[in-house]
């Protein structure tokens, strides 16, 4: 039986997970790709079907355990924000060398215009550069179709598949019809049996040069396989029109945003893009009609620049038709698209939503009112001011706020774990006292790994954890440090009485200020644990 639901894309591509005999989730919180994995977590099915569904302690675990399950032949998803691609890089890229059992599907949610991340990167090229497939569902109907077609197409070709979606495609609602309803499993598909890869397929899995110079070569051949199935897919439909002067290339949620612009159809030639490798045929197809080609998508000129390259070397050399979009200024460099950008690309009249008067005044975000962190930053600020050259290296979270008024506490926020090896760094350049911030969750995904390179270099350097007792940035998720910093701390080589643990409260700022101070005297490696439970979380616990 259908059922209608009004689902975010995080939601509707979760529940698309779902129905398509999920086995297990694997995911490190990151926006806006979060409410994915929390979706699942609340399900239903997911404890009746025991679907593994637990937060990890970073993106390269997730992508590696994942792999686990799909060696065992069992359906597994992984989450993530773009930047963490970047984390779990070294086993996605691999993941095309060992290749699929079980369904793998990772999930990938870019964030165009930065509203929470330090870059806006594009995640189709991490499936280009990988010779992956690349799924990007233009609305959350797509999003919960596409996925389950993701599971079938990873298991019928041994090979992992991106999805990739954007902030506004994570983050808005709409209608979704989804096979099954509350209390049915009709056309909801049964998880895998366990079973382990072929014969003639499970020496893929042992990545030895030798073994993987042959699976290379056919992961080469299978590309021209992957193109023909992304141009009979359906999922890049070519509609003709009557205007040939030009053709326009929409990619994911751009197509939305170029059909809200012709709501009674699209006068020009469009080719809509939502699976990849992009279908060269097509792109072909519209060139040889088309004077002018107009790319619109959401991210970088991926297609853009394929595409001018695609069409120069054709047998006659320049094909004389002029390719537009981000790299030319007819759309913006960077940033969101949204339907007025791509209104006033077209030349049509650029509608004015709200009366300039009535535009909401931007607020920069701040610390809670009550946070720890506040408190943490008056007592380092306090202990600093008494050092000349003094350098703070932060990190990412909502202690990143820090840098920002009344505290300007931290000097440098690169990525995650940056800030324990970056005060290393400059220790060793001379500079004193060198202070690294990280948050609880933060030095579990990557701060462990430089505070052991601290240990054995004997750095001159105090490491402060700033522990909230959560993923407090992305809504409150577990921590996997949560009541183990200390014992972590010793077990990595750091002496048991340069672990010192204060309470951020206005009546402690003495000690606070004594503790820190102290340690930043002691001339090796010193941990600051600043505990207190984040003032959101504590609320909720509270009711």
């Amino acid at each position: 039986m259908e059922e209608k639901l009004l689902l975010l894309g995080d939601e509707a591509l979760a529940l698309g997970a779902l129905h398509a005999g999920l086995s297990g989730v694997y995911a490190y919180p990151g926006t806006p790709s979060t409410e994915i994995t929390e979706y699942i977590q609340a399900h239903p099915l997911t404890k009746e079907r025991g679907i593994h569904s637990d937060w990890c302690t970073n993106e390269k675990t997730a992508m590696e355990a994942a792999l686990g399950m799909s060696y065992a032949g069992k359906r597994a998803l992984v989450c993530m924000k773009h930047v963490g691609m970047n984390v779990c890089a070294d086993a996605f890229v691999n993941s095309a060398i060992t290749g699929a059992n079980g369904g793998l599907v990772i999930a990938a949610c870019d964030d165009p215009s930065q509203h929470s991340s330090q870059n806006e990167q594009d995640s189709r090229f991490y499936a280009d550069f990988a010779m992956m497939p690349c799924f990007e569902p233009s609305s959350q109907q797509e999003a919960y179709d596409m996925v389950r077609g993701a599971f079938d197409y990873s298991e019928a070709n041994h090979i992992p598949v991106l999805m990739r979606l954007t902030t506004r495609m994570a983050h808005s609602r709409a209608v979704v019809r989804t096979v099954g309803s509350a209390g049915s499993l009709t056309g909801i598909r049964p998880q895998n049996k366990m079973h382990f890869p072929p014969e003639e397929l499970a020496r893929f899995w042992v990545t030895l040069p030798g073994i993987s110079r042959q699976r290379v070569k056919i992961l080469s051949e299978q590309q021209d396989q992957f193109l023909h199935d992304s141009e009979l897919s359906g999922r890049n439909p070519f509609t003709d029109g009557p205007n040939h002067e030009m053709g326009i290339v929409a990619c994911g949620i751009a197509w939305n945003y170029l059909m809200e612009n012709y709501p009674d159809g699209c006068p020009y030639p469009v080719l809509k893009v939502t699976r990849y490798p992009f279908p060269k045929g097509l792109l072909r197809q519209m060139a040889a009609t088309c004077k002018t080609i107009m790319v619109v998508e959401e991210g970088q000129p991926l297609i853009e620049e394929r595409l001018r390259g695609l069409l120069y070397t054709e047998a006659e050399g320049a094909s004389g038709v002029k390719v537009k979009g981000r790299l030319d200024g007819t759309l913006p460099r960077n940033g969101e698209l949204n339907p007025d950008i791509l209104r006033e690309a077209l030349g049509m009249e650029v509608r004015q939503v709200f009366p300039e008067a009535a535009r909401t005044v931007p607020r920069p975000p701040s610390l809670c009112q009550g946070c720890g962190h506040r408190d943490f930053y008056t007592a380092l600020n306090a202990v600093l001011a008494k050092y000349e050259g003094a350098r703070v290296f932060g990190d990412i979270g909502c202690y990143t706020l820090g840098y920002m008024p009344p505290f300007h506490a931290i000097h440098s926020c690169v990525e995650m774990g940056a800030s324990l090896t970056m005060a290393i760094g400059a220790a060793d350049s001379g500079v004193w006292p060198s202070v690294g911030v990280i948050g609880d969750s933060t030095f579990t995904h990557s701060g462990m790994t430089g505070l052991l390179d601290a240990v054995n270099s004997k750095a001159d350097i105090t490491l402060c954890i700033s522990d909230n007792l959560t993923t407090g940035m992305t809504g409150g998720q577990d921590s996997a440090g949560t009541g183990k910093l200390e014992a972590i701390c010793e077990a990595i080589g750091v002496e048991k009485e340069h672990i010192r643990t204060i309470v951020p409260l206005p009546r402690n700022y003495p000690e606070m200020e004594r503790v820190i101070e102290e340690e930043i005297n002691y001339h090796g490696v010193s941990v600051v644990i600043c505990r207190r439970e984040c003032i959101q979380t504590a609320k909720r616990h509270a009711k």
